[in-house]
């Protein structure tokens, strides 16, 4: 996930405090400016001084510049750098910049092999866009491939700890959280976005499941829901596959009544079949193909939900090759 900077040059007072209420990571301002910049908010603040904008016309500018990285420097790429050159960096050097005056550029920068370049450097005529760029290059996570899985069992199991992820986001109708008892096989867990004549929606939650569970993060890892805690990034999943990134404010584990939820998906090897464990109650659901929230009160076998399937085998939330099973 590329870290997204502002070059205010020549210098805005307006235009730094509308890049910081955006979500930069981090600002590039005249020097003369940086300490007060500095004062605002709690992030990266560079001199425009110390951060060359360099040009690849040759292939010596690139070699250049390799060197130039290696060594410790902080240097971007100048606006009109092509995708092969950026490959050729990237294979070579971290902490990569490139600049981008516009969404458009912004989003092929943050693509290229399929990692991006390790930080975007927004132009002043991109400011408009300023906003757009940091949602779909940092807080965006691309898609996930959900697929439809059918419910063949729902059983209570008496009690458990079940873990509610309290977010920093207001979440939507349709959005949640991939859970599940193995890697390999996860359902998307709705938010509590619904409002009953008993308790108001609470759209921030996500009543994710028990402590024991998988959930799955930004970048391919996953964690117990257990070992979730504040100030953690958790993946924020929809129910068409787009995804965003939330940060956890409050973890809530509690004692409950839970229901042992399996259901079964079609593959071209055959049937495929999870399960998950949720709490006993009605502002719990699961996510239908259309994006309905499902009560697991009222579920019942032959109900479709949403799932991703995968392959199981993780060590400390990372993929692994590794022989497995998880029953």
């Amino acid at each position: 996930m590329a870290r997204i900077y502002y070059r205010c040059e020549p210098f805005s007072k307006a235009d730094v405090t509308l890049a910081l209420e955006s979500g930069v990571d981090g600002v590039i301002v005249p020097r003369a400016q940086v300490e007060k910049v500095a004062a605002l908010s709690r992030c990266t603040v560079w001199a425009c001084e110390d951060v060359a904008s360099v040009p690849l016309n040759v292939k010596a500018d690139e070699e250049a510049l390799v060197a130039r990285l290696k060594a410790g420097e902080t240097a971007c790429l100048a606006r009109g750098w092509e995708i092969i050159p950026v490959e050729n960096l990237l294979a070579q050097a971290d902490n990569v910049l490139a600049e981008a005056g516009s969404l458009e550029e912004a989003r092929l920068a943050a693509g290229i092999l399929e990692r991006g370049v390790d930080g975007i450097v927004v132009l002043p005529e991109a400011l408009a866009e300023l906003k757009a760029i940091v949602a779909q290059c940092k807080i965006s996570q691309g898609r996930e491939e959900l697929q439809k899985a059918v419910i063949t069992r729902v059983e209570p199991v008496g009690l458990g700890h079940r873990v509610c992820a309290d977010t920093l986001s207001l979440l939507k109708r349709g959005q949640g959280m991939l859970v599940g008892n193995s890697s390999a096989f996860t359902v998307l867990v709705h938010a509590e976005t619904e409002h009953n004549e008993y308790v108001a929606a609470r759209p921030f939650r996500v009543n994710a499941g028990a402590v024991h569970a998988y959930a799955r993060l930004p970048h391919d890892k996953t964690c117990y829901l257990g070992e979730l805690a504040a100030g953690q990034e958790v993946l924020i999943v929809g129910a068409d596959g787009q995804t965003s990134v939330a940060t956890v404010g409050r973890v809530k584990i509690e004692v409950r009544p839970m229901l042992l939820v399996e259901a079964e998906a079609e593959t071209p090897e055959g049937p495929k079949r999870g399960a998950v464990f949720l709490q006993n109650a009605e502002t719990i659901r699961l996510t239908a193909p259309d994006g309905t929230p499902l009560s697991v009160v009222s579920l019942k076998p032959g109900d479709t939900v949403l799932c991703r399937l995968d392959q199981a085998g993780r060590h400390f939330g990372m993929r692994i090759q590794e022989e497995i099973r998880e029953v």
